[in-house]
């Protein structure tokens, strides 16, 4: 660690280390939105048994083992926190999974050989998805603190700032796969081998990307066994369980958020008139609606939306995340309205479906950044992939809680429409706002940033590149 930066250098500017963050950030968003795209689909309808032949799953079935792998996806954060914040640190706990993250990539990618398929596809489903789930989860916590960890009191000012591009990352990434792994897969020439193989590529390029801006970034040393006694202290746990009472109310967006990406609105999209502005959808390409209106949202959203609302009353944190959050089950109003139609045997315009896309990525706008600020600013500096990982339990919960809403459909024998199924939901979340709202009335804001080397020390460690000293 000796040649490394330990702490945050004095500068004004963004740290140098922060493009090579984003960027890695950028191409394993690519990785996981294009690989998750296509899965819901894959399973329902081109999966083959050992013989060769189509043996799809049923929708409900197929939805579970969607919201299974995202649960573990975003419930192995925690692994990733304690490893990370105690042990081997950020930077090596997001190169050492990275490294599993690609071997799960190869191996779905392999499931269209003639060996995967002697194997078994859904065995090489079932092992790359797992591999997937340590190399993905284990990291989530680890890069959003990792780039939090590059700015100190002299540039607190950007991290807002940072968050929105950083998230923007995410979604550019998102947008470009989500259009063109459903295009693979259903394209006879490539088919499920290249639509799984090209988000292996990019997640090899997203840890390449990242190990070659390892003399850029700040690397803040793990805590050691200090990590586990502050965790486990009074105040630490006193601290987890006062942050995770208002991320309980969160779980309900990301499980609603969820079926919006690659599950129960993809499947509801083969339902409708999917041809738009001249051109025929795929299904499971309207998803990167999100990724396109979130690109266009985060602008508005810090440089509009939010400053004309705070003339009206002080914007804090929490108001926007409660703000969206209403905004999310409005969304699903337009899903239960064109599933209504869909039912009374319409095939209503796919025009729709972008609506509620519209809604509910304004929503997301509100929550889902909003949401990485507070986690990482709420959180002790010694805790800080800790908070993070409590964050994406929110997405895990949520996962978990729909898929088990679906296991308990398929188990019990229920006849449960998806009009009924939608409107759950919907109610369910009108619900959880009301509830957030009242609770984060009582929340006391307590910030958290990583201490930044003086002029004396900045002198003795090692120079980096970029940004302007203070």
């Amino acid at each position: 660690m000796g040649k490394y930066l330990t702490s945050p250098p004095n500068l004004t500017g963004m740290p140098p280390g922060v493009p090579y963050i984003i960027g890695n950030e950028a191409a394993e968003r690519f990785s996981y939105y294009g690989m998750k795209s296509v899965l819901t689909v894959f399973m329902a309808h081109y999966i083959l048994n050992q013989s060769g032949v189509l043996a799809p799953m049923n929708e409900n079935e197929s939805y579970m083992y969607t919201h299974l792998f995202v649960f573990g996806v975003y419930f192995l954060p925690v692994l990733g926190a304690i490893l990370a914040d105690g042990f081997i640190g950020k930077y090596w706990t997001i190169l050492s999974l990275s490294i599993v993250y690609c071997l799960g990539n190869l191996t779905l990618a392999c499931m269209a050989t003639s060996w995967g398929i002697a194997i078994g596809q859904r065995m090489m489903l079932l092992i790359g998805l797992i591999m997937i789930c340590l190399g993905a989860g284990g990291i989530k916590p680890c890069v959003s603190a990792n780039v939090g960890d590059q700015f100190g009191e002299s540039n607190k000012h950007l991290l807002s700032k940072m968050f929105g591009w950083f998230y923007f990352s995410i979604n550019a990434g998102s947008f470009i796969s989500s259009i063109l792994c459903p295009w693979f897969l259903a394209n006879p020439k490539w088919g499920p081998g290249w639509a799984f193989g090209i988000p292996g590529i990019a997640m090899l390029i997203a840890t390449l990307f990242f190990w070659g801006g390892r003399n850029k970034m700040v690397h803040v040393p793990p805590a050691g066994l200090g990590y586990l006694k502050q965790t486990f202290s009074k105040e630490g746990i006193l601290t987890l369980a006062r942050i995770a009472m208002v991320f309980f109310f969160i779980l309900f967006f990301w499980g609603l958020w969820g079926m919006s990406n690659g599950a129960e609105w993809t499947l509801q999209a083969e339902k409708m008139n999917l041809h738009w502005m001249g051109l025929n959808l795929i299904a499971a390409q309207v998803q990167t609606a999100n990724p396109i209106l979130i690109l266009i949202f985060i602008p508005i959203v810090n440089y509009i939306l939010y400053p004309a609302i705070d003339k009206v009353f002080t914007l804090t944190p929490l108001r926007k995340i409660g703000i969206g959050l209403f905004i999310t089950a409005f969304s699903f109003v337009v899903i239960v309205m064109i599933q209504g139609w869909i039912d009374a045997g319409q095939k209503p315009s796919i025009n729709w479906q972008l609506l509620a896309y519209t809604i509910l990525t304004l929503g997301e706008a509100m929550v889902s950044i909003t949401g990485l600020e507070f986690a990482y600013t709420q959180s002790p500096n010694s805790m800080k992939s800790s908070v993070m990982a409590l964050w994406l339990l929110t997405v895990a919960s949520g996962e978990g809680f729909v898929a088990l809403v679906n296991k308990w459909i398929l188990g019990g024998g229920q006849k449960v429409s998806a009009y009924q199924y939608f409107t759950f939901f919907t109610w369910l979340m009108v619900g959880a706002a009301v509830v957030f709202t009242i609770v984060a009335c009582f929340y006391n804001y307590r910030t958290h940033l990583q201490s930044q080397l003086t002029a004396d020390e900045v002198a003795t460690e090692p120079i980096l590149h970029g940004g302007t000293p203070s």
